[in-house]
C-alpha cells in the first residue's frame, strides 16, 4: 500500500529590527554606569533584567494591520522589542511601524529622570475645520529617522533619541544639555540653574531620553491652546501613552539605521537603543526620632537598585521632593531631593 506524504512548506523568518530599552536605575551599580561594568557583570545583570515588569510595548492598530499584511510578528522581550518578517517578503521602502509605550510600574516616575515634566491632555477647538484636536504634552517619539548614533564601525551604537541640545534659558530641572564637549544635567530650573557633569565627552556617553525627544506640535491654523511639545491623540494612540516608537524601513541618510536593503530585511538587522536615565537627587538625612536635619550629600547622587552611590544609607525609590524659589510651589525648582531617616 502506497503511503502519501503530506507536503510541508517552511518559511524562514529574519529579524527586521530590535529595540533594546535599557534603564540605568536597574542596570547601573551605584555611580558606575552599566557600560563601564565588566562584560560578565553586564551579562549577569541583563539575565535578571526584564523591561516587561516596567512597561508594555504594543503595536498601533494601523501597524498591526501592516504587519499582518506582511506576515510580520512583533514580540516584547526582556530587553525590549523584536520584529521579525519572512526573509523573502518584500518590504516597501515607505513602511513605518509604530508602537505605543505604556508604563506598568508606578514607581517608574520616582526613579526615572525627566518625569517631573507635565503630561497633561489638551482638547483644543479648531474653528477652521470645526473640529476638536486632542494633544498630550511631552510625549517622546523614538525614531530611527531622527536618532543620534555614537561611535563608528563595529562599535557604532544606534540610539533612537535625538541629539542632545545645547543649554537654553528656558530649560527645566533634569534637562540634559551639551556644553562645549561635555554632557550636563540641570539640577534646577532656569534661570540660574545648577548643573552636574555626567561625562566630559558627550560623544562617549549614551544618548539618554531627553526633553527634545518630544516633537514640536504643529497645530492647524487658528487653533490655540496646544502644548509646545508632544503628540496628537488619535485612535492609534491611547490617552495613557508614555512614548511612541516609530521605525521606518529605510533611513535615506544613514544606512546603518535602515531595516532593509534592496527591499528585503537585512542579514545583519539593526539593533536600536532607548536609554532611560536614573534620577539624581540630593540625599538629605534626618533624625528618625525628631525629624531634625543631620547632613546631606554635597552633590546630587544617582538612585540605583544595586550598589550605593553614597557612603551612608541609600534612599528608596520613593518620595521625591523639590525646593521652589521663594517657597512658592508655582516658582521655579531650585533643586530636587529625597529624605532618609536614620
Amino acid at each position: 500500500m502506497a503511503i502519501k506524504v503530506a507536503e510541508t512548506t517552511t518559511t524562514g523568518y529574519r529579524r527586521l529590527f530590535e529595540v533594546r530599552i535599557l534603564h540605568h536605575y536597574w542596570l547601573d551599580e551605584g555611580v558606575t554606569l552599566f557600560d563601564g561594568l565588566a562584560e560578565d557583570v553586564r551579562n549577569l545583570k541583563l539575565l535578571k533584567y526584564n523591561i516587561s515588569n516596567i512597561l508594555s510595548i504594543n503595536p498601533t492598530p494601523g501597524t498591526t494591520y501592516l504587519m499582518n499584511t506582511l506576515k510580520a510578528v512583533a514580540r516584547q522581550t526582556g530587553t525590549g522589542l523584536v520584529v521579525g518578517i519572512p526573509e523573502v517578503m518584500p518590504v516597501p521602502d515607505n513602511l513605518i511601524l509604530s508602537f505605543n509605550i505604556e508604563i506598568k510600574d508606578p514607581a517608574f516616575f520616582s526613579y526615572t529622570a525627566m518625569t517631573l515634566q507635565d503630561r497633561k491632555i489638551y482638547e483644543c477647538y479648531s474653528p477652521g475645520d470645526d473640529k476638536i484636536y486632542r494633544y498630550k504634552e511631552n510625549v517622546p517619539v523614538f525614531s530611527n529617522l531622527t536618532g543620534a548614533p555614537r561611535g563608528n564601525g563595529p562599535s557604532k551604537q544606534l540610539f533612537l533619541s535625538k541629539e542632545i541640545p545645547a543649554i537654553t534659558d528656558a530649560d527645566q530641572v533634569e534637562y540634559l544639555v551639551i556644553s562645549g564637549n561635555a554632557l550636563l544635567q540641570l539640577t534646577g530650573s532656569q534661570p540660574g540653574a545648577g548643573t552636574q557633569q555626567l561625562n566630559a565627552s558627550a560623544q562617549a556617553s549614551p544618548v539618554y531620553h531627553h526633553q527634545n525627544d518630544a516633537p514640536l506640535i504643529v497645530s492647524p491654523p487658528g487653533l490655540t491652546g496646544a502644548p509646545q511639545r508632544g503628540i496628537g491623540l488619535t485612535r492609534e494612540i491611547p490617552d495613557n501613552v508614555f512614548g511612541v516608537i516609530s521605525i521606518a524601513a529605510v533611513n535615506p541618510v544613514d544606512p546603518d539605521y535602515s531595516c532593509t536593503t534592496g527591499g528585503l530585511a537585512r542579514e545583519n538587522p539593526p539593533v536600536f537603543q532607548i536609554r532611560f536615565r536614573n534620577r539624581s537627587l540630593t540625599w538629605s538625612y534626618l533624625n528618625k526620632n525628631n525629624g531634625n536635619p543631620i547632613s546631606e550629600s554635597a552633590t546630587p547622587l544617582p538612585l540605583t537598585f544595586s550598589g550605593n552611590a553614597g557612603i551612608k544609607q541609600k534612599p528608596s525609590s520613593g518620595v521625591i521632593k523639590a525646593t521652589h524659589e521663594g517657597n512658592n510651589p508655582a516658582g521655579r525648582i531650585e533643586r530636587i531631593f529625597t529624605e532618609i531617616y536614620e
